[in-house]
């Protein structure tokens, strides 16, 4: 079987290759000035990644020709889709002027919409990206608390130095950490009961993002609420990549009310965006009026587009109907996904929370990274290339971020597509049970 795999997925990477000729080229150019030829890690082909010159609605189309469906929404930056509201909000920013190096009303009315939209957050502070919403959201943890830990969980991301899995330890910030195993009610009772008067606080995600689009048990997460409650912690829920489950995020589905939030991703209509906001109490070291004021600068932290189309999707796009909708699609498709990985031989499924999953090379279930350890990454690759032969792109990972783009005839290809895969490689699994 490892014979067969292997040859089957050099034979796809070689029909990869041969295909996007354009684009490697350019990902030759690109590697003479960019290390890699990206910068941005996570976009990574083997051996090179293609290059899109245009996308609309739900289509990306590259260099060569090609047509993709768009199951990635840029990494559920781009869940909004590509239509005329940003583009046109865009332009009328572009007709008033930009770059005003003052207020302008739009952040007002956006750090309205998102403080009427998750109960807990009372006030608001914007950023340039999830990565630094959750920085500033630690940081003022250990503020209010007086205290230095900070407990996370094993392979969880919340940004570039905020990354708990393989290899992300040389480029972590220096913070004191301690670091748990997701979903462990018992660990993080012991780590309290060990080091509770020094925890500031406890940065989890609902669901494990990066990690694998893993949900958080309700008892693991109400735990946490308990915990750091009892012991005067912060408890910063990591919703960049959960509030689009819910109107009201993740904590609404749960029933939990976090002391910080931290936004990114969407919000903003797939332009650059963060944000951390919450008790009124913990965001009121930020006002300049008051003793002793932390200093919070960022030159485009309310930049004229951000704030404008935040605005402005806001009152029209990010209601509950429209994100039910795509969270049931996505939930659906899990399923069919689901049923026809159970129907064949090969060692795939699907995790996930609405309209976002990740496929996995490994039977399951899966409840934590650990159940992942037999997974093999050849069959993942094989996946991603033979999804994207025909038209499909997702992580090369396995994940996949549903837009409001995505139709229910884009998701009902995809699962035949799926389908076919599982025919036609099922001969590989039967040699691997030889």
């Amino acid at each position: 079987m490892t014979e067969g795999l292997d040859a089957e997925l050099a034979a796809a990477r070689q029909r990869y290759v041969d295909a996007h000729p354009c684009s490697r080229q350019l990902a030759e150019r690109a590697g003479k000035v960019l290390p890699g030829g990206n910068t941005r890690s996570v976009l990574h082909i083997e051996p090179f990644a293609f290059r899109v010159v245009g996308a609309d609605g739900a289509i990306l189309h590259d260099a060569d020709g090609h047509h993709y469906v768009d199951l990635l929404g840029d990494y559920s930056a781009g869940l909004l889709g590509r239509g005329e509201l940003v583009a046109g909000t865009i332009r009328g920013v572009l007709d008033r002027g930009w770059s005003y190096g003052a207020m302008s009303e739009p952040e007002t009315a956006f750090a309205e919409a998102v403080v009427a939209r998750f109960p807990s957050i009372e006030q608001v502070r914007f950023t340039n990206s999830g990565s630094e919403a959750n920085i500033m959201a630690l940081l003022t943890a250990r503020y209010a608390t007086g205290r230095a830990r900070i407990v996370v969980f094993a392979h969880g991301y919340h940004g570039g130095p905020l990354y708990f899995g393989p290899g992300g330890e040389p480029l972590q910030l220096p913070f004191d950490w301690i670091v748990l195993p997701y979903n462990d009610e018992v660990a993080v009772a012991e780590a309290f009961a060990d080091h509770g008067d020094r925890i500031a606080a406890v940065l989890v995600e609902p669901m494990l993002g990066s990690g694998g689009c893993i949900p958080g048990d309700p008892a693991f997460l109400a735990t946490l609420r308990s915990l750091t409650s009892r012991h005067g912690a912060v408890l910063v829920f990591d919703e960049v990549m959960t509030s689009r489950l819910a109107f009201g995020g993740a904590q609404e589905l749960l029933g939990l009310a976090p002391d910080l939030t931290t936004l990114g991703k969407y919000l903003a209509g797939g332009l650059s965006f963060g944000a951390f906001g919450g008790r009124r109490e913990l965001m009121a070291a930020y006002d300049p009026a008051s003793a002793n004021a932390l200093m919070h600068g960022g030159t485009f932290n309310n930049n004229a587009f951000t704030m404008a189309v935040g605005a402005a999707v806001h009152d029209s796009l990010i209601d509950a109907a429209g994100l039910s909708a795509v969270n049931e699609r996505g939930d659906r498709l899990r399923t069919g996904l689901n049923a026809r990985f159970e129907s064949s031989p090969l060692p795939f499924t699907a995790t996930g929370w609405g309209s976002l999953m990740n496929i996995h090379p490994v039977p399951g279930p899966v409840r934590s990274p650990a159940d992942l350890g037999d997974a093999d990454p050849r069959w993942r690759q094989l996946l991603f290339h033979d999804l994207l032969e025909a038209g499909f792109y997702l992580a090369p990972r396995g994940y996949l971020a549903l837009t409001m783009d995505v139709s229910d005839d884009d998701t009902g290809r995809l699962l035949e597509a799926v389908e076919d895969f599982c025919i036609r490689r099922a001969r590989l699994a039967h040699e691997r049970a030889k």
